[in-house]
């Protein structure tokens, strides 16, 4: 594929203007993503509103970093994972959490183990998940509103994994030294 235009401001629809204005706002540049999704107009604003509402749920730094990274690294996402390593170390998440993630170890606690196991779960099931792998997850310490706010999160890492994988969209100068690839393993 690859054949999406990267917008700038200047070239994107109108009604995608605004929306890159505030990409420039919120990361000091505009992301190669939102470039894309520029083409796009409801697109990125709705990826955007996601993102938004996403780090406002109940999950703490660490927790938004796991259901991310997760979704991303199950997804192959060649772009969103170096993206969130970046993010998650302005969000000051724990190396070793990040590692663990993007490599497909054990991470450090048995609450993130279980975060993304259920995670996964959701992902590889389409959300049609048995009461049995609810239940360990409630079990761990979560809820059902962190039940649903998974929801949430994969909605917007589908838009922003998807998006990338028809565009494959480049991966910007500040995330290329987190660049990374899917074990084959």
């Amino acid at each position: 594929m690859g054949d999406f235009t990267l917008h700038t401001p200047e070239t994107a629809p109108a009604e995608s203007q605004p929306l890159l204005d505030n990409s420039q706002k919120s990361f000091g540049m505009i992301p190669g993503l939102h470039a894309v999704m520029a083409e796009a107009p409801t697109l990125l604003e709705g990826y955007q509103v996601l993102h938004d509402l996403f780090q406002r749920t109940s999950f703490d730094a660490d927790e938004i970093t796991v259901v991310w990274q997760t979704i991303n690294v199950e997804h192959a996402c060649h772009y969103c994972v170096p993206a969130h390593t970046a993010i998650a170390k302005s969000m000051k998440v724990d190396d070793a959490i990040t590692e663990a993630l993007r490599n497909e170890t054990p991470l450090p606690s048995d609450r993130l183990e279980a975060l993304r196991t259920f995670t996964l779960a959701m992902v590889r099931e389409r959300g049609e998940v048995d009461k049995a792998t609810v239940q360990r997850f409630l079990d761990a310490g979560f809820t059902r509103q962190q039940v649903l706010e998974i929801v949430l999160g994969i909605s917007q890492k589908v838009m922003s994994n998807y998006t990338n994988h028809l565009a494959e969209t480049p991966v910007d100068e500040p995330f290329q030294p987190f660049a990374w690839e899917k074990s084959k393993g």
